[in-house]
């Protein structure tokens, strides 16, 4: 009855962890693509710079295929191992510890082999200035595209200030998409009218804290250090499980319910002298109380006495 119970509390840990796994991978997808989307920008404004390779090394890890293509395994393996715990299948077990296994050393080397600290300084900024001249250019549209998308994104304008559209183009006024609220010619007004409809900050450092990690990498990195803990927390679980079933179907508890075997008739009767032989030969049946040659000869003899006496 123990191990019953045991049994039914480690299936209820396995159904809530395989739960969790498909919980935590789908947001690391997620959060892996609403990252990528930025970090395109990102590495398009600063290609052939040292912004780049900081920003490359800063963000593989969170959107390197390796891990991706994980994540979307360990949903297989998760409804694998609710499948083998719902039905107490050792065979899907075994596979489903195996695989969780051979997952979490690929994604411990991937997090070792992609760790390094990115070396960016605020000075490496200016050389994003250098892109500044091809704004608006017709072979440069898609330069001109993300300038438009980072500044919106990240409601900035310009490098260091919004002056530096003046100082690097031939333009009189910074691009639309630096004003606050967007619309066609704002730049141009709010240049003449009121500068505070500009973004007064620069996307420089938005770039470096962008580099030096955001928040969603902050998410990313928690999520995975909680599938690799929930990763072992599993494996050991499953492990016991396994422990438990293989080892019961070995052993089956006997039935408490069996009655004990009925007296064999076949005993053979212990003879006494004296009056307790009556009593103990009265207490069996009909069967065994049957009258021998032996008993009559001696009734017969002891009548004899008394009557000489």
């Amino acid at each position: 009855m123990a191990r019953e119970d045991a049994v039914r509390c480690l299936r209820c840990l396995l159904y809530a962890l395989n739960l969790l796994f498909w919980l935590m991978s789908a947001c690391v997808l997620g959060v892996a693509a609403w990252i990528r989307d930025s970090l395109n920008t990102v590495l398009t404004l600063t290609a052939h710079t040292r912004l780049e390779e900081a920003a490359v090394l800063t963000y593989s890890p969170a959107v390197h295929p390796v891990i991706i293509a994980v994540c979307c395994f360990l949903i297989i393996v998760a409804m694998v191992g609710y499948c083998g715990t719902l039905k107490c299948n050792l065979l899907l077990l075994s596979w489903y510890f195996g695989s969780l296994l051979v997952i979490f050393c690929v994604e411990l080397a991937s997090a070792v082999w992609t760790y390094d600290e990115s070396l960016v300084q605020r000075s490496d900024m200016i050389s994003l200035k250098s892109r500044m001249p091809n704004y608006g250019l017709q072979r440069y549209q898609w330069l001109t595209h993300t300038w438009n998308s980072f500044q919106t994104e990240f409601k900035c304008c310009g490098v260091i200030y919004f002056t530096d559209w003046l100082e690097m183009t031939e333009m009189e006024w910074p691009p639309d998409s630096c004003c606050s609220n967007q619309y066609p010619g704002c730049a141009r007004h709010a240049h003449y009218h009121d500068l505070s409809d500009l973004h007064q900050e620069g996307c420089g450092p938005k770039i470096y804290s962008f580099i030096r990690g955001t928040k969603q990498l902050q998410v990313l990195r928690f999520l995975g250090v909680s599938i690799g803990v929930a990763q072992i927390l599993a494996m050991a679980l499953t492990l016991t499980l396994l422990w438990a079933l293989y080892y019961g179907r070995q052993s089956p508890e006997p039935d408490s319910t069996m009655q004990p075997p009925p007296p064999d008739d076949s005993t053979p009767l212990t003879v006494t002298h004296g009056p307790s032989a009556e009593a103990s030969g009265c207490s069996r049946s009909h069967k065994n109380c049957t009258n021998s040659p032996a008993a009559s000869k001696f009734h017969q003899h002891q009548f004899e006495m008394e009557r000489l006496s």
